[in-house]
């Protein structure tokens, strides 16, 4: 396992918002700083594409798009390197101060630690639903925030983003064919009941290679292999240092 911890970075584009005032709403939520040599007192041009591959679902309007297109300022949060422990408590914290940038004037965020982005009614909701929630609620709200997934390499539907919460990637077997459809909405909401469970279940860091999952009594019956992130190298900012969990069909 790496010894790195990981940590956020946020991407947030201004629209009369400077620099100066991105770093001080972030500070306000403790422990995030602006990485000065990044950020930029101007528009980049590309903005529009960057945010275009992190796209979650359709959350996106015409208006965000708009907002995209007309930023005048790109700022990079950083947040401190998060111990496992701290790391949800830390993402709870940020995805309140990304709510408190957009209603200041930050035009669009995204999140260079997962690739995800979400569009700004999206990530107010969000950020009100963890707010006072508690348990899987709001676990399940901040997995919804900050991990990417459904992603699909040809075999395999996977996430990428727990490692910011503390908890392993999840994955899960499909074949060679990508699923759609009410298949497709099964196996996310199959992913998404695994990653809640890490989040809140003692018993989760215990689990075993091998292990049996299901979703409910009658459900179909699971493996769980662990295995280390191989998808990216250590030191990038997509690693996972607690490894994955992928759901394999049972025999």
């Amino acid at each position: 396992m790496s010894e790195a911890f990981p940590r956020h970075v946020l991407c947030v584009l201004g629209l009369g918002l400077g620099l100066p005032e991105m770093e001080r709403i972030a500070a306000d939520f403790g422990g995030f700083v602006l990485d000065r040599e990044c950020s930029e007192a101007g528009p980049d041009a590309r903005m529009p594409t960057a945010f275009e591959a992190g796209l979650a679902a359709a959350s996106f309007t015409e208006a965000d798009w708009a907002a995209v297109e007309s930023h005048d300022s790109v700022g990079y949060l950083l947040s401190p390197p998060m111990a496992r422990e701290l790391a949800a408590g830390t993402s709870r914290r940020l995805l309140a101060a990304t709510a408190a940038l957009l209603r200041a004037g930050a035009a669009a965020v995204k999140n260079e630690s997962s690739g995800i982005t979400h569009g700004r009614d999206r990530w107010l909701a969000l950020a009100d639903r963890a707010a006072d929630a508690k348990d899987e609620d709001l676990a399940a709200a901040l997995v919804a925030a900050w991990v990417k997934r459904p992603i699909f390499d040809g075999r395999v539907l996977y996430s990428c983003g727990m490692h910011l919460l503390g908890a392993p990637e999840v994955e899960v077997e499909v074949g060679a064919e990508p699923p759609t459809g009410d298949e497709l909405l099964d196996l996310v909401a199959l992913l998404d009941t695994l990653a809640i469970y890490l989040l809140t279940d003692p018993r989760a860091e215990e689990i075993e290679d091998g292990e049996g999952f299901r979703l409910t009594g009658d459900s179909p019956r699971w493996l769980l292999r662990t295995g280390a992130c191989d998808r990216y190298d250590e030191g990038d900012l997509f690693h996972n240092p607690y490894g994955r969990l992928r759901l394999t069909p049972a025999e």
